[in-house]
């Protein structure tokens, strides 16, 4: 076995649908039958057999198989296979989907068939599963090598093991991680929860550079995840990697900043924490003033002073909101437009202008201690990373200069009509 993730999702989806296809036929439904020639000799009368067609059940259940739990994780799993086309091939597929997702659904739907062709019983026997399973792992594995990558989370806690992202990604508690390196799941000293972002891959000849593809997935992670919860989640300074089952090979990843607090994903959230992921990671920008921004952001979660953290904070809204530049003052009425109800404005633009103004001090090298800018730094990248959020999820347009002129011009109208 070489890849454990994708076994360990197929095993699950096949031992769910099991259950299930043997509640219909247990419920009266009957696996339709074919009538094969065995042949035999010319003296003798020809010999027939009937074969059940388990496709054919399992493909009339199929949209109800896809709400099992485990669909999902079986069919992400796949989708970062590389080698689907000749497994479908191979099963007899005459086209195989241009799409990822279609091409893992056929090829799981494949696999179930395989788990239990010429069966009427359902009943999952090992064997039948590991047949299954090192037919499909070895077309789809051949040329390639699996690459693993586990690397600490700090700042997050999870309720369950695991957490499926998809495309080969996971969240999972460190002490149900089997095969992490030692160093990886070491309790850590402040008795928070240990978290590893697993990342399995195959590569294949000419693909890009391990390591760099682990740093660019995990920190699109990263960044998802701090906009998700304002905990100020990081990345531990060293991650793991291992291709092939080999050993583990450390390799620097993070900054080494600590977190402010601990994000708690129960399991009534894992659901909303994966399509949020899965939307900031798909619509996160490449370039523009939203990728400067998000960029800035990823810094000022990354300083170990607030001081320090402040500049890049300001930089990131006044490339969104301030766009003639700081000397036009309109950046703090712009973001209490956006981010305060119109009973708080004046407070909040007040606060904006005040951190400002620290600013200069900070560059002077007058300002306050760290510890009195804390709750105010972490106030302004709380509005930050909301903004960021609903431009990412598409509540708020991406001119966000034009939006906080609009309000606060219809502000303005408003309060002419009650003088």
């Amino acid at each position: 076995m070489r890849n454990r993730q994708l076994h360990t999702a197929l095993a699950a989806f096949a031992e769910e649908a099991a259950f299930h296809l043997a509640s219909d036929t247990a419920d009266g439904a009957e696996v339709p039958f074919e009538v094969v020639e065995l042949g035999g000799t010319r003296r003798e009368a020809p010999l027939y057999c009937y074969r059940p067609l388990t496709g054919s059940f399992i493909d009339e259940r199929l949209s109800i198989l896809a709400r099992l739990p485990s669909f999902l994780p079986a069919v992400h799993g796949l989708a970062a296979c590389g080698g689907l086309d000749a497994y479908l091939v191979a099963r007899g597929e005459a086209s195989v989907p241009q799409q990822p997702r279609a091409r893992a659904e056929d090829a799981l739907r494949h696999f179930l068939t395989r788990c239990f062709e010429d069966c009427t019983d359902f009943e999952l026997a090992p064997d039948r599963l590991a047949r299954a399973y090192e037919e499909l792992e070895g077309m789809v594995m051949e040329g390639r090598a699996l690459t693993e990558v586990v690397a600490p989370i700090m700042g997050l806690a999870l309720a369950s093991d695991e957490i499926v992202l998809g495309d080969g990604l996971s969240l999972v508690r460190a002490d149900a991680c089997e095969g992490a390196p030692s160093d990886a799941v070491r309790e850590r000293e402040d008795g928070h929860q240990v978290v590893l972002a697993r990342l399995t891959w195959e590569a294949a000849p000419g693909d890009e550079a391990p390591l760099r593809h682990a740093q660019v997935r995990l920190r699109r992670l990263l960044t998802a995840l701090r906009l998700y919860d304002a905990a100020g989640i990081v990345l531990a300074r060293t991650a793991w990697t291992r291709t092939g089952g080999g050993g583990w090979q450390p390799f620097a990843i993070g900054a080494g900043a600590a977190p402010r607090g601990v994000c708690v994903i129960p399991a009534a959230q894992e659901d909303e924490l994966r399509a949020f992921l899965s939307l900031i990671t798909r619509r996160t920008p490449r370039n523009g003033e939203l990728a400067w921004a998000l960029s800035r952001f990823e810094l000022a979660n990354d300083r170990p002073r607030p001081s320090e953290a402040l500049t890049d904070v300001l930089l990131a809204l006044r490339a969104l909101l301030e766009p003639e530049g700081p000397q036009t003052g309109r950046l703090a009425g712009r973001v209490a437009a956006l981010c305060a109800i119109p009973e708080q404005r004046a407070q909040v633009t007040e606060r904006i202008a005040h951190l400002v103004a620290l600013e200069r001090s900070v560059v002077a090298g007058v300002a306050p201690e760290d510890s009195a800018l804390v709750s105010l730094v972490d106030e302004l990248t709380g509005w930050l990373r909301a903004l960021l959020r609903d431009v990412l999820c598409g509540h708020l347009d991406s001119d966000l200069r034009a939006v906080a002129d609009e309000m606060l011009a219809e502000e303005d109208d408003r309060q002419k009509t009650i003088v």
